[in-house]
């Protein structure tokens, strides 16, 4: 494995593959595994457990990393190209990332989406002309779309919880005071549809995540003995659901305007998940989210704090199948 970018590059068996590996490496460490190997992360945007859980992987295998914060501690990085550089950034990606990729033997980047154009996010234009920079063996920590570690260990969270692979999965959108990018819940949204379960976006109106998004999904539910739909009815969408995934996103109908979007979410603030949204869903439904999370706006501390809700477990799933690709990718 060369590349671990996107779930979609995999096949079903690839992945069940890789989380079986997961599973293995939690129960028996191979803390010599990649003795002498070194990932280098660079991180464009704020990280807890992407950043942790990675340097914590690597570690655990007996390998050595190192982080790269732009504009702390190292120059600040131009993305743009063809850009005049006489603001603040001090040296282009074309320069920094070849650099970065000789002094080791695989790359992660997190580049968030600007937010501005949804056609240049859905494209993922900066983020696949920073991978174009490289032929050393790369991971996507998040970018303009795509998320693959996170869908990885919430796959693993469902796999462990015993959740059924026909279940109702409803992907929840939820309040939040900005825009917030649409990588998660696609990445959410895909990685439910590939396991084969019954996926259900639930949404305000403006906030449908875009066609294509949805058909790649589609697409994978068909191969996987799935199904996606979207609702904006919360008790129908929610009636014997086994997981409620939460999430925060952009108002795709006014992608790039702040002031409309604020205008449309500023009705919206019942959209917090509270203990009654789950009056109608199955008793053992759990409650998801790949955080971090703001209490009492997107979920209530009654629902955050409840036996239902399964966060922590999400985020310590990051390791184990963060061990996975990185013993995949570099194992020798």
């Amino acid at each position: 494995m060369k590349r671990f970018v996107d779930l979609a590059d995999f096949e079903r068996e690839e992945v069940l593959s890789l989380l079986e590996l997961a599973r293995r490496l939690e129960k028996q460490p191979e803390p010599r595994a990649l003795a002498g190997r070194i990932l280098a992360l660079l991180f464009l945007n704020p990280s807890l457990r992407t950043l942790a859980s990675f340097q914590a992987a690597m570690a655990r295998l007996g390998g050595n990393s190192f982080v790269i914060n732009p504009g702390r501690g190292s120059w600040q990085l131009e993305t743009r190209p063809g850009v005049v550089m006489d603001g603040a950034a001090a040296e282009h990606v074309r320069e920094g990332i070849p650099a970065l990729a000789s002094y080791c033997d695989a790359l992660g980047i997190r580049a968030f989406a600007e937010g501005k154009d949804l056609a240049s996010d859905l494209a993922e234009t900066t983020f696949n002309a920073m991978a174009s920079l490289t032929e050393k063996p790369l991971i996507n920590l998040e970018s303009a779309l795509n998320h693959p570690c996170q869908a990885l260990a919430d796959w693993k969270t469902l796999d462990d919880l015993a959740v059924p692979r026909a279940g109702r999965f409803v992907l929840s959108w939820a309040w939040h005071p900005r825009p917030l990018p649409l990588a998660v819940p696609a990445a959410a949204l895909h990685m439910a549809a590939l396991r084969g379960m019954e996926v259900i976006v639930l949404r305000p109106e403006g906030f449908a995540l875009p066609p294509v998004v949805m058909e790649r999904a589609r697409q994978a539910a068909a191969r996987s003995g799935g199904s996606v739909r979207e609702s904006a009815e919360r008790e129908e969408a929610l009636d014997g659901a086994d997981v409620l995934y939460v999430k925060e996103w952009a108002a795709t109908e006014r992608y790039g305007d702040a002031e409309a979007d604020a205008r449309l979410r500023s009705a919206l603030r019942g959209w917090c998940v509270r203990n009654d949204w789950f009056t109608r869903a199955a008793p053992e439904c759990r409650l998801m989210h790949c955080l971090p999370v703001r209490r009492n706006s997107a979920i209530a501390d009654e629902a955050l704090d409840s036996a239902r809700s399964v966060v922590q477990r999400e985020a310590a799933n990051r390791l184990p199948v963060q061990m996975a690709v990185l013993h995949q990718m570099l194992r020798s």
